[in-house]
């Protein structure tokens, strides 16, 4: 195995970016379209798919333990040069840790979904659609989804963006299809119904993982190997997990915050809820070009920090900085130029048009800050400097954001105006402090290697 060719190879952060923003760009696209799907069999499929999906999306923050400190770690062992055991090391943890998971987890969604959906007052017919989801999707499925995403880890580590965006695209085909076929029978096949879709969603995980695997194993440079997977030093483990833990806390403790910020909303009345979500939704296709560069920075930063270029990270961070503010900038001053057009798409309603409207101007204080957390961020959790994010980011989401937002949108009674005044000042006050963070160098000592 050449794992020179990994090692002695400079990652360019445009092929980094691009597919990666390619492939989020093409998760929302999807995301977006199996609403619709949903939305034209029943209300009741909507709403117990989009119930489950929030638990699904906590079993992937558990995932993501393990395969944001796979990540963070490998990428600073292979710019540091290591040997080919140690990296071989990391994978095989990585694996041993995700059967674990999903062991768990799956055993929970098949003991635990009864009594968790009994937590819900909720039509019989919702409650079933619920049951088979989580059942199909979280059980059955979640061993692949768990491990598409660590493998997907793994290879982003040694630059190979560009294959698992093209997996991707053909399991978001192979989910698309499979919704069609189960909504709307196609080919003469029955209406499956919810079930179906939960089977479409495994179906597509079940590719991912395979091709994925395949693909591990056809690259020169990637080291996995399953002999002696059962001896892996136990320094490996701890790495992962001092980077894992502390970011899926906060990342945990950032979508509790949400919740809370949208249960206040909710006193506002439906048009608030409404002008809300759809804000969101069109503010997302800006801020997904920020969150690109913010990967490809982490994992740049952590192969240059396990090279000791630390002089050399230091001036790009910066480059990257401007390049992604400017850009986020950019769009959403473009997405203010045309907004009587995007608002269009989603309501005629005068009130909400309005709202949104307002919001999206706010929008521009709200993604200045997030570019300049999302990218000054990620270039610290990649030189290994993981718990002053993460403290400061707790502080910061509860009591600039939550507390701002009660306290503006709700007491002094600026309505959502005031929520997103305090979510614009939570994402620029925490870029801010990450910029001075970076500046100060502290994050040269906290490299893992």
């Amino acid at each position: 195995m050449n794992q020179s060719k990994t090692q002695d190879r400079q990652l360019s952060m445009l092929a980094l970016t691009i597919p990666i923003f390619l492939e989020q760009m093409l998760k929302i696209l999807v995301s977006s379209i199996d609403t619709v799907m949903l939305s034209g069999y029943s209300e009741e499929g909507v709403a117990s798919v989009g119930m489950m999906s929030q638990y699904l999306f906590f079993m992937n923050i558990l995932f993501n333990v393990v395969c944001t400190g796979t990540s963070i770690v490998l990428t600073q062992y292979l710019g540091a040069k290591k040997s080919k055991v140690e990296l071989t090391s990391i994978a095989q943890a990585s694996t041993l840790l995700i059967t674990i998971f999903s062991a768990v987890l799956t055993a929970a969604v098949f003991a635990g979904t009864n009594a968790l959906l009994g937590c819900y007052t909720l039509e019989p017919l919702v409650r079933q659609h619920a049951h088979d989801y989580f059942i199909i999707f979280g059980g059955i499925g979640g061993i692949f989804t768990g491990f598409s995403l660590m493998q997907g880890a793994i290879l982003r580590s040694y630059g190979h963006t560009k294959e698992i965006l093209i997996v991707s695209i053909f399991a978001n085909i192979i989910n698309v299809l499979g919704n069609a076929i189960s909504l709307c029978g196609w080919f003469g096949m029955p209406v499956f119904g919810v079930p179906g879709v939960a089977f479409a969603s495994v179906a597509s995980q079940m590719f991912s993982c395979v091709a994925l695997a395949i693909i591990i194993n056809r690259k020169e440079d990637v080291c996995f190997a399953f002999s002696g997977i059962f001896n892996v030093p136990k320094n490996i483990y701890r790495s992962i997990f001092k980077i894992g833990i502390p970011t899926a806390g906060e990342n945990i403790s950032y979508n509790v915050a949400q919740i809370v910020i949208m249960a206040m909303i909710t006193t506002l009345g439906t048009a608030a809820m409404s002008a809300q979500v759809y804000t969101q939704t069109i503010v997302r296709f800006v801020f997904v070009f920020a969150s690109a560069i913010g990967n490809a920075t982490q994992i740049k930063t952590g192969h240059m920090v396990g090279a000791k270029q630390l002089d050399a990270v230091y001036r790009q961070l910066y480059k990257y900085q401007i390049i992604g503010t400017g850009l986020s900038l950019a769009l959403i001053l473009l997405v203010n130029l045309i907004k009587p057009v995007l608002i269009g798409i989603f309501t005629q309603n005068t009130e909400v048009v309005a709202l949104v409207s307002t919001l999206l101007i706010y929008s521009v204080y709200i993604e200045f800050g997030r570019s300049l957390n999302l990218i000054s961020i990620a270039g610290l959790k990649g030189a290994g400097d993981v718990k002053f994010p993460v403290l400061y980011g707790l502080f910061s989401m509860w009591g600039i954001m939550v507390l701002g937002s009660y306290v503006l949108g709700l007491k002094l009674g600026l309505g959502l105006v005031g929520f997103w005044i305090a979510i614009g000042s939570d994402e620029t006050s925490r870029g801010i402090v990450m910029l001075f963070r970076w500046k100060s160098k502290k994050w040269q000592n906290k490299a893992l290697v």
